[in-house]
């Protein structure tokens, strides 16, 4: 038996959530407190991929990243990187549907506290990086670990974009929702289905550990406040 999808699709998901997440907890705290012309535009942008049919997104990124587009051409000619059917085009497709999950929770993390607390922190002498890491991070880590497990099921679960960028190429860009779909289609519906029980078990899993965890540390801390 191959379990070269499962690896993979492991991989891929879990390359493009620590990228998310970096990224998606960075924007959401320079931008969830700031009022500036054209925030609800740039918030609006980062959403996007949420509400676009896969395809769509797929299609934009293969205009940005293929090899005459306007990244795609610099990434190929200055550093040697193949985006287009390659396992990195399925990192980024992971990456583009899965981010507008990680921003929400931790936009919504950062604005769920009292701002007060860094701002005594900051009159204290403290530096920016001190408060965020000390202060900013930990009271907004359960909305961020929320986004953390969201991410990482979107990302796992991505068919639509990767197969427009990435395409389907065994043992180099057949996630399990590609490999799921391929083996419907040679009419391998045993496969199939064992790879459709095993993806669901992973998202099944990862949503029942975040919901127990959410009950045993934060439900008893709220309802003593």
């Amino acid at each position: 038996m191959n379990y070269s999808p499962l690896l993979l699709s492991l991989k891929i998901a879990a390359i493009a959530t620590v990228l998310v997440f970096v990224t998606g907890v960075l924007l959401a705290r320079l931008i969830a407190r700031r009022n500036f012309r054209g925030r609800t535009i740039v918030e609006s942008v980062f959403l996007l991929p949420l509400v676009l049919p896969p395809t769509v997104v797929g299609f934009g990124l293969l205009y940005l990243f293929g090899k005459n587009g306007p990244l795609g051409h610099i990434l190929l000619q200055w550093f040697h990187v193949q985006v287009v059917f390659s396992w990195i085009g399925a990192v980024i497709a992971a990456m583009t549907v899965a981010f507008p999950l990680m921003y929400q929770s931790a936009s919504a993390a950062f604005q769920n506290y009292d701002p007060n607390i860094e701002n005594a922190a900051l009159t204290m002498g403290a530096s920016k990086w001190k408060v965020f890491f000390t202060i900013s991070f930990p009271l907004a880590w359960p909305g961020l670990l929320a986004g953390l497990v969201l991410t990482f099921a979107r990302a796992l679960g991505e068919f639509g974009a990767t197969l427009m960028l990435a395409g389907y190429i065994p043992g180099v860009t057949d996630t399990l929702p590609l490999a799921i779909y391929f083996e419907v289609e040679a009419g391998h519906m045993e496969k199939a289905q064992m790879w459709v029980v095993i993806i669901v078990a992973l998202g099944f899993s990862s949503i029942l550990w975040l919901n127990w965890w959410t009950k045993r540390n934060i439900l008893p801390f709220t309802r003593q406040k």
